[in-house]
């Protein structure tokens, strides 16, 4: 067990499982993570493997004994009539039956209808009116001569959901956490094992839960198939509701007006709209009305008569196209219906989650950690709804005040999200803040910069914030930093103009950093390929910082200009230690071969650390780098620091240029093992990257 696994166990003691045991007694049951967390926190909420080798069997015998598969319907029905009662786990719904003025249930796996249901039960649960809630429950079966009367009765239902929860518990326990650990655990709780993502990715992982924590949170993502962007909404919690995009209908999503009955958004936290996109697709003109007026003032109306709710929505689908094609064609939001290809639909969206920027699915990802039982984390995020923390950063930034009022609320709706289920008892830093502020700044941005694209009414907004020294710091979506020749496009502009744009947004690209801004301008090449051309490019001072989770980004494009010419060049990284890393340093070898002429003879050195744990593997890979050089025209040689106190991390020529990087050569997200290939091994254009920034300097002066 790890030491994060043991701290869990021990401050959550009895809230947690093992989140490979879902897998374990899943076998065929086709029932939500929910659904088997909860029985799992019955028997398995422990460190203990004997006691929790014994739960398994348990939850496995109650699922083989309760759980109803529909091709045994017929078997379990009888074993109701012959012993009279019998408990079962199904997913139920219950309708009114006007004509004989009662409820009546449905057992959606054991294919029974009818089944009476007293009023008590009614007001205890009235989500089963809505739509089919899973429960545990006991059936009667007592024949009646009268054709009219059901010989099915429900005895006693529980939704399986966890009674009670110590919310301030929660708060105490979330102090013996680092913020890393904390978010760490809330990745484990997802089912995803935290060293499989980057910061950034974790991140965007956990923008999935904001609807579960904040009233009236509108968010969109869109990206590639596979990433399991409507696994969070169907499995997670009992409060969430996934609907699929095409079924949905004014009276199930917002009131009967024939009974005046509300829908979905009474009586759930989330409804998520699965399988959103698809231009093909058409929507109720009406319906789309109804959502936009809801989404703006959290009302809708029936009649004359307003009602109120507090359900988020959340909007999930495919994307028929890579970012630069949209960007360059269309827009962000392309692949939405035409109904919804609507400014004043997305102009209500709180937040667009980058869908692209997520990894598809692999079983790799998944963790054997411990995490929160869902269903218990689901009742301390429906408990925060009540809370509201958007205004906390406001101590440490202020938000710039062109960003109009809707902007501002999307940003701090957001903001507020994120410091609920990252910090819900406080004591967030200002760098904490920060890092949370822009990427709640950047989700919206991405909404309002394509806004800008659709509708030429929408003005380009400048969206930046200020320190508490005053001092403007910009804020960017990573398309914009990783497509700035595509990203202020305007697809309907004439072509001349069009032309115009381009050239213009190529000339600003190399535009340096001031005040606190992040930029990626910088030198470039076009897949990694030497830039032949007879005008060298101008080389410049500057700070550049890249955005964790772009791609696009090689070791040629960074330092490729840079060394060109030189016959020495000099590395120091003393983290040139596993193997991933190593491969890059032999990554950045073959780029000076590729750059330099074939008459030229380099020669480079690295200066690094020791592996402590592994030096002879260190050695004998390094080793491997000097004899792959021999005829190349590049010599490398390598050397461990004889101080062994090295933290610099710099790259240095005798053409006068020193190359200064926070994380020396180890930029690119650590890869992930699997068979097969992939692009991200053979070209750095495909790698996702880690945060960092580069900075160049005239070596005399550094």
């Amino acid at each position: 067990m790890s030491d994060l696994d043991a701290r869990i166990n021990e401050h959550f003691a009895g809230f947690v499982v093992r989140k490979d045991l879902v897998k374990a007694v899943k076998g065929n049951a086709i029932v939500p993570t929910y659904v088997l967390e909860y029985l799992l926190g019955q028997y398995c909420a422990t460190d203990d493997e004997a006691s929790i080798a014994t739960g398994i069997e348990t939850v496995k015998e109650i699922l083989r004994k309760h759980y109803v598969h529909r091709s045994e319907a017929g078997l379990i029905q009888s074993t109701i009539k012959e012993k009279g009662r019998y408990k079962v786990i199904d997913q139920i719904s219950v309708s009114l039956n006007e004509k004989t003025d009662s409820y009546e249930a449905t057992f959606d796996n054991l294919g029974i209808k009818k089944v009476a249901v007293d009023s008590g039960t009614i007001k205890a649960h009235p989500k089963l009116l809505v739509t089919g809630v899973w429960c545990i429950a006991d059936v009667q079966y007592e024949f009646s001569e009268d054709a009219r009367i059901s010989p099915w009765i429900l005895e006693t239902i529980k939704p399986i959901q966890i009674a009670k929860v110590d919310y301030e518990g929660y708060r105490e326990a979330r102090a013996n956490f680092g913020t890393d650990d904390w978010i760490d655990l809330l990745m484990q709780s997802i089912g995803f094992n935290p060293e499989a993502f980057g910061r950034r990715a974790k991140l965007l992982q956990l923008m999935r839960l904001i609807p579960f924590v904040e009233r009236n949170y509108n968010i969109i993502e869109l990206g590639p198939k596979g990433t399991g962007k409507s696994h969070i909404y169907s499995e997670f919690s009992p409060h969430g509701q996934l609907i699929s995009g095409g079924e949905v209908t004014i009276p199930k999503l917002f009131v009967n007006n024939s009974n005046g009955r509300i829908g979905l958004v009474g009586y759930w936290d989330v409804v998520a709209f699965d399988e959103f996109a698809g231009r093909e697709k058409t929507a109720n003109k009406a319906l789309v009305d109804i959502m936009k007026n809801y989404m703006a003032n959290k009302t809708f109306s029936r009649g004359v008569n307003p009602m109120g709710a507090e359900a988020s929505f959340a909007f999930v689908g495919n994307t028929d196209h890579n970012v630069p094609f949209m960007l360059k064609n269309s827009d962000l939001f392309e692949a939405l219906p035409p109904q919804f290809h609507d400014s004043a639909f997305i102009d209500r969206l709180h937040a667009y989650l980058p869908g692209w920027e997520i990894d598809v699915i692999r079983g790799e990802m998944f963790t054997k950690g411990y995490g929160f039982i869902v269903d218990y984390l689901a009742e301390i995020l429906r408990h925060l709804r009540q809370e509201d923390f958007s205004h906390r950063p406001d101590q440490h930034f202020k938000i710039s005040e062109k960003i109009s009022t809707r902007d501002r609320d999307a940003i701090y709706k957001t903001m507020s999200g994120l410091l609920k289920l990252i910090f819900p008892n406080g004591g967030e830093t200002a760098e904490d803040v920060e890092e949370l502020l822009r990427l709640a700044m950047e989700s919206r941005k991405r909404v309002k910069d394509q806004l800008a694209r659709i509708d030429s009414t929408y003005p380009e907004v400048d969206f930046h914030y200020l320190g508490t020294d005053g001092t403007k710091r910009r804020v960017t979506t990573v398309e914009e930093e990783e497509y700035p020749q595509f990203y202020h496009l305007k697809p309907a502009l004439d072509p001349k103009e069009q032309e115009h744009s381009e050239t213009s947004a190529g000339a600003g690209e190399a535009t340096s950093v001031a005040e606190g801004e992040a930029s990626t301008s910088g030198p470039s090449s076009e897949a990694g390929r030497p830039v032949k051309s007879e005008a060298k490019p101008l080389l410049e001072e500057g700070h550049h910082v890249f955005t964790e989770d772009r791609k696009g980004i090689s070791y040629d494009r960074l330092f490729g200009p840079y060394i060109e010419g030189a016959s020495k060049i000099i590395v120091t990284d003393p983290y040139v230690r596993y193997f991933y890393q190593i491969r890059n340093m032999m990554e950045f070898v073959e780029m000076v071969i590729r750059r330099k002429s074939p008459e030229d003879q380099v020669s480079v050195h690295l200066v690094t650390g020791p592996d402590d744990g592994n030096v002879g593997k260190q050695r004998e890979l390094l080793d491997s780098i000097v004899d792959a050089c021999v005829g190349s025209g590049v010599e490398f040689t390598w050397a461990f620091d004889g101080t062994g106190t090295a933290h610099a991390r710099d790259i240095v020529t005798d053409t006068g240029w020193k190359i200064v990087l926070d994380r020396g050569l180890d930029i690119f997200q650590a890869p992930i093992k699997k068979d097969g290939f992939s692009l991200s091994d053979r070209l750095q254009e495909h790698r996702i990257i880690k945060g960092f920034y580069v900075t160049y300097l005239r070596a005399e002066q550094g």
